[in-house]
């Protein structure tokens, strides 16, 4: 069940939903074509908090964060790597509070799954 128009948006099974919306190619490319598919849940006035699905094929590109990104992965894997040379390996189960201002370098090895929350 999904109801997206709720007092209080929702996606039952969101770790296989598969109603995603063609969010196109990850820009910044440093390595491979990383193509983006996801479904919006949430999104609040100037557009804060956003939160929904997003899925993201292999590739590797360079990520700069405006606000802090709250993400719960639950499938695939990758390797965030921050300016500074610290690895973040995430894989299923992984969860990851990238605070505003975090930049580096994101390698996705298989493809990810990723519910997120931007505030």
């Amino acid at each position: 069940m999904t109801d997206l128009k709720s007092s209080a948006p929702h996606i039952h099974g969101a770790t296989t939903y598969d109603d995603l919306m063609d969010w196109g190619v990850q820009p910044d490319a440093l390595a491979g074509a990383s193509h983006s598919t996801g479904r919006l849940l949430h999104k609040g006035p100037g557009n804060i908090p956003e939160t929904g699905i997003w899925d993201c094929t292999p590739g590797r590109w360079r990520l700069s964060l405006p606000r802090d990104e709250f993400c719960h992965f639950v499938s695939g894997r990758a390797t965030y790597r921050s300016d500074d040379g610290e690895a973040i390996e995430v894989t299923p189960g992984t969860c990851v509070l990238f605070p505003e201002g975090w930049s580096g370098e994101a390698e996705v090895h298989e493809t990810i799954r990723n519910i997120y929350m931007l505030s």
